[in-house]
Formats: structure tokens, C-alpha cells, sequence
């Protein structure tokens, strides 16, 4: 039984969610292969050479890997596909966008966002926004499976895996446009120690940068509810929640949000949730570790300025 995981990086290293996803597979049991696609992604390569647990890193060059293209991307891991017993990726919107495409190019079903491992062909799964757990056994002979980041530790480093290099050179049918993307000094969401979330009663993109004073003096990541996303006061890289960002942070800040069924669905799992509401009925008051019933505006900033001082 040999697994493959399909790694998530940015070229020069791995995203976090990558040793998350070696965790689960070790679970699992069996050689461990990481598949780096792009072109000359040296620097993630060598990192994953050094995860532990795992034996082989093959990593793909081509011109059409170099943008992470699902089309290409999809096509370049069905050249080694069907040499693996479970090929596994993080449940990111890397990993959500091709790894679809090679369960259906295997006609096999792909169990998404698993969370346990009970063995090597049987998984859970939240259903229902996360109300309930699903056990799924798969009899499929390839299983295609997104891992749940957050609900596995961190694999350690110090392995030596061997390294293979794959030329791609099809074409993808897909052309690359252009990318936008947002930065920030601020750590990244779904890997973040704090995440500050903010929601619709922030009221406008002006009033967030009370979310933004919070989170700067923390040293934490911004998040928001579906609601405030659609509001326009945050863009969408910033939505916690079933069809958002999935995060279990040591300290989740839930500012103004009301705590609908999709969010908690992305945030339920932190450690510690701090929820602030001048709602003292506000569903997310029942999951909270700590709650404090007040206007915001009044409370945030007085908190801010604790902090600071």
C-alpha cells in the first residue's frame, strides 16, 4: 500500500496544510510518495524531502504546472495515479480544485474533507455544516481523499526522502490570464496561532479597521462571516465558514458575528473562542469559552488599548 500526497506550496516552500495532510496519511499506513507540481519548484521540493514519514518526493517540471492549473495539474498526477493506493491533498481550494477532477479521470468517489482515520479504507466526515459526523467506507481501489487540515497535528521534520524528477510537458487546455492576488503582513488565515473575525455589524469597510487595530496588536489573522464578505467589507480570502476558510486557531475573536450554522461550521474547532455581541442571544454565545455582551464599538477598542499598554 503506497499513498501519494498531492503537496500545497507557493514554489519557494510548503504550505502548513502539507504536513497536516502527511499526518493523515501515516495514519493510513503504508509508504508515503509528496507530489510537487509547478516548474522548478526547488525550494518546496527540498523542504519535502524532509517531512517526516515520508520515502519519495516526485516532483513535476512544466511550463503548464507553473501556475497550478487544475486541467494541467489533474493531468500530470493521472501519469502516476494509478500507481498509489490512496492519493491524498489538503481540503484548501488548492486541493479542492484538482483533486475532483482525478477522482472522476479514475471514475472513482472522493471522500472529502475527512477528519479520522479509523483504517485504510474507512473515514469520517462532517455532514450538516459539522452538526454531525459520517463514517464512510470506501471499496473503491484508488481512494481520492481531501484531509481536514485542522483536525491533524503537524507532521515532524528530519526525514530523507528520495527525490524523482518528472518533466510535463502537455499542454494545458486551460490558459493562465493573470493573477490577483491579496497580501499581507499579517500571518495567513487558516495556519494563524489568533484569528480576529469580524461580521455584519461592523457595518461598513471603514468601521473594520477596528478589526484590523485588534488583530495588528495580536499578531493575528483577520477573518469574517459569510454575511460581512457579501457586505463588501472584507474580500473574499478572508470568509471563515462552511463555504469559506476552515481554521482551529488557539484563540478564535468572533466580533459582531451572530454565529450562524455555515460559520461555526469553519471555527468551532479552536481552542479558545472569545465571542463579542450586544446580543446576549446570539447562537454563537453557546459554543463560546468566553462571551462579552456589548457594543463593539465600545468594547473593541477599549480592549485594543488594554492590550497596547
Amino acid at each position: 500500500m503506497t499513498i501519494l500526497i498531492l503537496a500545497e506550496h507557493d514554489g519557494a516552500s510548503l504550505k502548513a496544510a502539507t504536513y497536516n495532510t502527511v499526518t493523515a496519511a501515516s495514519q493510513i499506513g503504508g509508504d508515503i510518495h509528496v507530489a510537487i507540481l509547478g516548474n522548478k519548484a526547488d525550494g518546496a521540493t527540498k523542504e519535502a524531502t524532509t517531512l517526516a514519514g515520508v520515502s519519495k518526493v516526485i516532483q513535476f517540471n512544466g511550463a503548464s504546472l507553473q501556475h497550478g492549473l487544475a486541467e494541467a495539474s489533474s493531468k500530470a498526477l493521472m501519469t502516476i495515479a494509478k500507481n498509489y493506493s490512496h492519493i491524498l491533498a489538503p481540503a484548501s481550494t488548492y486541493g479542492k480544485n484538482i483533486l475532483p477532477r482525478v477522482a472522476a479521470l479514475l471514475d472513482v468517489m472522493q471522500l472529502s474533507d475527512v477528519i479520522k482515520v479509523h483504517s485504510a479504507d474507512t473515514f469520517d466526515r462532517p455532514i450538516y455544516a459539522g452538526n454531525a459526523i459520517t463514517t464512510v467506507k470506501s471499496k473503491d481501489a484508488i481512494k481520492v481523499i481531501t484531509v481536514r487540515p485542522t483536525t491533524f497535528d503537524r507532521c515532524a521534520s528530519g526525514g530523507t526522502a528520495s527525490l524523482e524528477t518528472v518533466e510535463f510537458n502537455e499542454a494545458s487546455p486551460s490558459k493562465f490570464i493573470s493573477l490577483e492576488a491579496s497580501k499581507s503582513d499579517r500571518p495567513e488565515l487558516t495556519s494563524a496561532r489568533i484569528v480576529v473575525s469580524g461580521g455584519r455589524a461592523l457595518a461598513s469597510k471603514e468601521n473594520f479597521k477596528i478589526i484590523e487595530e485588534l488583530a495588528d496588536t495580536l499578531n493575528a489573522a483577520i477573518g469574517a462571516s459569510r454575511a460581512a464578505v457579501d457586505a463588501g467589507y472584507v474580500p473574499n480570502d478572508y470568509q471563515v465558514g462552511q463555504t469559506g476558510k476552515v481554521v482551529a486557531p488557539e484563540l478564535y475573536i468572533a466580533i459582531g458575528i451572530s454565529g450562524a450554522i455555515q460559520h461555526l461550521a469553519g471555527m468551532k474547532d479552536s481552542k479558545t473562542i472569545i465571542a463579542i455581541n450586544k446580543d446576549e442571544d446570539a447562537p454563537i454565545f453557546q459554543i463560546a469559552d468566553y462571551g462579552l455582551v456589548g457594543d463593539l464599538f465600545d468594547v473593541v477598542p477599549q480592549l485594543t488599548s488594554a492590550l497596547k499598554n
